[in-house]
């Protein structure tokens, strides 16, 4: 029994290192906490997931600690002749407002977190990210409206080091610690787009704009998927944003601008439209 126990401590002790760890690593492989975090977005959502962890975990202590004193204070041995108590008013009134104080306890933060996620501040860059069968498509207004395709690359053609179906032609840019305005429809069916790194899921709906916003506090490729399923070819439509120094972005858009087409309003108010 003791080299069993150790065992177990030995896990326990495991899956706290990786809670505590895991945040700044990449995802791997059996990973038990989120992944990396690159916006305080997602570190909200974080932190707000270990504050109902925490509730849960003290739930389900203090209703095993009451069931083993239940069991062992009114066993048969000790009480052959069972209680015949119907009413404890202290009890219901206990088990009913502590609920009560749980559930406001989780939703305070949640909603505060829903108002920091709804209320899009100021942004220096917009960009439409706009859903097909099967790919994205990225254009930016505010820097003279040029627009492109994001598609998967096939496994053949995925450069060393970057991750099988996660990794597109042409990613999303973004610069390193500016708001950004994302705005998010779709020319065929419903999509969602979902990074995880950042917090961001927003449904990609035809005939409607919907719109969240992000600030990337780390510069790097982040990788994200439709997760609303779209047709046969779903799990082959990944999302690349890459996050670069101002400077960079500048010399990035000026290069883009000269290779990719630009995109007239009354197109993008068309396509959104249908």
């Amino acid at each position: 029994m003791r080299g069993r126990g150790t065992v177990f401590l030995g896990f326990v002790s495991a899956m706290m290192l990786d809670a505590r760890h895991g945040l700044a690593q990449a995802p791997a492989n059996w990973q038990t906490s989120f992944g990396v975090s690159a916006s305080e977005t997602k570190e909200r959502i974080v932190a707000l997931h270990d504050h109902i962890l925490l509730i849960g975990v003290c739930i389900v202590a203090l209703v095993a600690m009451l069931i083993g004193f239940a069991l062992l204070r009114f066993r048969a041995s000790r009480h052959p002749t069972a209680s015949k108590v119907t009413r404890m008013p202290w009890l219901e009134f206990g088990w009913t407002i502590a609920p009560v104080l749980v559930l406001g306890a989780i939703a305070a933060p949640s909603l505060q977190l829903l108002a920091y996620e709804s209320d899009i501040p100021d942004a220096q860059l917009t960009i439409k990210a706009s859903g097909h069968q099967w790919f994205w498509r990225y254009s930016y207004p505010d820097n003279g409206g040029f627009a492109y395709d994001s598609i998967m690359l096939p496994p053949a053609s995925v450069p060393a080091g970057e991750p099988r179906l996660l990794a597109v032609d042409n990613r999303m840019v973004v610069p390193v610690g500016a708001v950004v305005h994302i705005q998010v429809t779709s020319s065929d069916v419903v999509h969602s787009f979902f990074m995880p790194a950042l917090g961001l899921q927003i449904y990609a709906m035809p005939g409607r704009l919907n719109e969240t916003w992000t600030r990337v506090e780390k510069p790097g490729v982040y990788y994200g998927q439709c997760n609303q399923i779209c047709g046969l070819n779903h799990s082959f439509m990944p999302i690349a944003i890459e996050a670069m120094a101002q400077p960079d972005f500048d010399a990035w858009v000026r290069d883009a601008a000269t290779r990719y087409p630009v995109v007239s309003a009354a197109t993008i108010s068309a396509q959104v439209a249908k």
